[in-house]
């Protein structure tokens, strides 16, 4: 892809990041992070990018001009659609505004199943969190049995080596499947210690430590597409992987991080501060970033394990 059809595709991303206006103002703090770094990533010159959005100095219709490949009109659709879904399923503004981008990429109906897709992946976390009976204590918020914490531990790795493989993955779907996985392991962790979790506690609980969930996609995704990995352009599973080590790592370390922190603020019977959180989990990350390497053949061989496209199933499933 060209250069300039690079920044389009990280304008849609950030226009869809804002279209439905309802972003707290730490998320939208990271996401101007994110953008600042992406604008400084790849040789590209994107200062002041995230203004431009922001202030509505950009329209779709400038942005679907420059998109100039059938290949990175359908990517730039997707990534737009994972932005949408990343923090759960899609508001009426973000329907509106994808349906806009589809009429303005000239995109046919096989892109309407693509927003499905996502839209189901999004929307497990909340379907178990609806669906599983209270677990025993909950009321009392005391589990009435303490949880296997080794068993509990090798479920929190093999998390963190499922989403640092899937970020190695060049489809869009590997890359917003590592959210609502985030969100299961949270969820399960605090069911294991007696607690019944909605899915806005969830939220709140990952927003707290520091992870949003449309910056962390929006980085992910980001990264993906700077290294040159996402998306079909160019074909070939797992092209870049060397390249692609350090992206995974993040995903590796923050799922490393948000288990060991969950598992210790719920066996703390959620007594833990803001503070103590946000600390737990960025010293957890570092730990988690200084296995990487020692799991980063775990990722890769995960990797190659892979079904790219079953990726619902293998949501649903985990």
């Amino acid at each position: 892809m060209t250069p300039s059809e690079t920044k389009s595709i990280v304008t849609l991303s950030l226009l869809a990041a804002f279209v439905d206006g309802e972003k707290h103002e730490r998320e939208r703090a990271e996401i101007k992070r994110i953008a600042e770094g992406l604008s400084q990533a790849d040789g590209l010159n994107l200062p002041t990018l995230y203004q431009d959005v922001l202030m509505k100095r950009v329209s779709l219709a400038s942005v679907a001009g420059e998109l100039k490949s059938a290949e990175a009109r359908q990517l730039a659709y997707e990534m737009a659609v994972c932005v949408c879904d990343a923090d759960g399923t899609q508001s009426e503004a973000e329907r509106m505004f994808l349906a806009d981008v589809r009429t303005s990429l000239g995109l046919d109906a096989s892109a309407a199943g693509f927003s499905q897709q996502a839209e189901e992946i999004a929307a497990v976390p909340m379907a178990a969190a609806a669906g599983t009976a209270v677990a025993a204590g909950a009321a009392s918020g005391v589990a009435t049995n303490a949880p296997d914490a080794a068993e509990l531990d090798k479920s929190i790795l093999n998390a963190a080596i499922l989403n640092g493989a899937l970020e190695l993955l060049p489809e869009t779907l590997s890359t917003m499947a590592i959210i609502p996985l985030q969100m299961k392991l949270v969820y399960r962790i605090g069911q294991a210690h007696g607690y019944q979790l909605d899915s806005g506690h969830i939220k709140d609980f990952l927003a707290t430590v520091g992870v949003g969930l449309t910056s962390q996609y929006l980085e992910q995704a980001g990264r993906k597409l700077l290294g040159g990995l996402l998306g079909k352009v160019g074909g070939g599973l797992l092209r870049g992987l060397g390249n692609q080590a350090v992206s995974s790592g993040m995903s590796f370390a923050s799922t490393y991080a948000l288990g060991h922190v969950a598992k210790r603020y719920y066996a703390g019977g959620r007594t833990l501060s803001t503070q103590m959180l946000k600390d737990a989990f960025a010293g957890v990350v570092k730990e988690g970033q200084g296995l990487q390497a020692q799991y980063l053949p775990a990722i890769q061989e995960k990797a190659r394990t892979l079904d790219a496209g079953k990726v619902l199933s293998l949501v649903r499933g985990a």
